[in-house]
């Protein structure tokens, strides 16, 4: 059998088949119903069946062939060494705007892997180029119905998108999301604006392109390129100013309104970053079509006041006396600290001080709280007053770990500030809870970290 399709089990759980059926850590599935699995989506679509037939090699060699009656959508009950049951795609792309690229050597080697893994895509949230995809992986998808697919666009000039992502594929790769559209994948979609590349001209077209895919492609964000303090030997790139913002939005807004018409959705959304940029005010809850782009910073912002607003109005006010201070980056500290105006409305004696930590290590270009670093905060906020207790989001830490971009732990950070810290998960109705209450959920949210994250934004600290 070949060695790339034996799928080892890391754990069984507790009363499953698994477990009826003797299967044991590091035992390996290898067929279904006489078939290859190839990763996870073969694994749970040749599952569902209420009798399969299952090939087990055993950690000693043994070929078990095991029959199974189980209800239709029952799984086995195990974890795999894998999650995802294959290795995972690296990025091909040597993308002008690309986020790792612009990260200092020496961190954790797994922090310059540049995944554009389509199953990713729908597991995860990740964005694809399409230029790492096959025509089989274009024929499972849809076989699959693995939707929607989050697709990183960037531009719909061919030749210029080659030059944009340094892939002569990568024009060609457009091809595919038509294959996508006429199968009715649902998809979302996503632009990197960079300043004299693909914004102006080429961004109306673009949009006018990929308008005529919608309602299919549910969504277009378009996001301006992060720019680190690390672009040494980089393509030449330069940060948005406000008045490029306010040309930008004119032409999403005028966008919206012809598919508001045409397909009764807005469509294409601007992230956080231009309006606060453009010294304009944030779009009402409706202009997001349900934040269907909120992992691109696309409406977090007002979803967060709307939360906010509505997890206060469940409470009743009193006199309780609580002092904190949350710690975020230049974009949200703003609106962070009128939530906490707002709080105090019903709290007079809460008081939480918000500070708006500068980032020093990516640059101060660099706004958004999920990129802050460990050694940052400890610089900026050690020896200061921060009350009974330091509040950050949880987007700062990794997945599933106490562990800061930059290896700095959250015990250190308690350790050189001297207060407890609270990690607060995703919501108003989190921030809320965390800032009232005396107890640190501990919910941790899977870390975003796109090639794009960033944000060209100075911001006021």
């Amino acid at each position: 059998m070949a060695k790339s399709r034996k799928h080892v089990i890391e754990k069984i759980l507790p009363g499953s088949i698994a477990e009826e059926l003797e299967l044991q850590k590091g035992d390996a599935i290898v067929q279904i119903n006489g078939q290859d699995v190839e990763d996870v989506f073969d694994y749970r679509y040749l599952l569902n069946d209420e009798y399969v037939e299952i090939l087990v090699e055993k950690a000693d060699g043994e070929l078990w062939e095991l029959e199974v009656e189980k209800e239709y959508s029952e799984d086995l009950g195990v974890e795999f060494e894998n999650s995802l049951m294959d290795d995972y795609r690296s990025c091909s792309n040597h993308c002008v705007f690309c986020f790792i690229d612009q990260m200092p050597p020496g961190m954790r080697p797994t922090l310059y892997f540049k995944d554009d893994d389509s199953r990713l895509s729908f597991l995860q949230g990740n964005y694809v180029t399409l230029t790492n995809m096959s025509e089989h992986d274009i024929d499972r998808i849809i076989h699959y119905r693995l939707e929607p697919i989050n697709i990183s666009f960037q531009v719909m000039d061919p030749e210029l998108r080659c030059r944009m992502l340094h892939n002569r594929f990568a024009g060609e790769a457009l091809k595919k999301a038509e294959r996508l559209f006429k199968a009715g994948i649902l998809m979302n979609g996503q632009i990197v604006l960079c300043k004299g590349l693909n914004d102006g001209e080429k961004l109306e077209e673009s949009l006018r392109i990929l308008s005529e895919y919608a309602p299919v492609l549910q969504s277009v964000s378009v996001v301006p390129v992060g720019l680190s303090r690390f672009r040494e030997g980089l393509y030449p790139l330069e940060a948005f100013t406000g008045e490029d913002a306010k040309k930008v939005l004119c032409c999403i807004h005028g966008w919206q309104d012809r598919m508001m018409k045409k397909h009764g959705i807005h469509f294409v959304h601007a992230s956080d970053e231009w309006y606060i940029l453009a010294g304009m005010p944030l779009p009402e809850e409706e202009s997001y079509d349900g934040y269907l782009q909120l992992e691109n910073g696309v409406g977090m912002l007002r979803l967060l006041q709307v939360e906010t607003e509505e997890a206060l109005r469940n409470r009743t006010g009193d006199d309780r006396r609580i002092s904190g201070t949350i710690a975020t980056g230049a974009l949200a500290a703003p609106f962070l600290k009128d939530h906490m105006e707002r709080i105090r409305k019903k709290f007079p004696n809460v008081d939480y001080r918000v500070k708006a930590i500068r980032n020093d290590f990516f640059g101060e270009s660099i706004t958004v709280s999920g990129l802050v670093t460990g050694q940052d905060l400890i610089r900026q906020l050690k020896g200061q007053e921060l009350g009974e207790r330091l509040l950050i989001p949880c987007n700062m830490l990794r997945d599933g770990e106490d562990v800061f971009l930059d290896d700095i732990t959250v015990q250190q950070v308690i350790e050189e500030t001297g207060v407890p810290l609270v990690v607060v998960d995703e919501g108003g109705g989190e921030l809320v809870r965390c800032v009232l209450e005396p107890e640190d959920p501990h919910v941790r949210k899977r870390r975003q970290s796109y090639e794009q994250t960033g944000s060209s934004h100075r911001g006021e600290t």
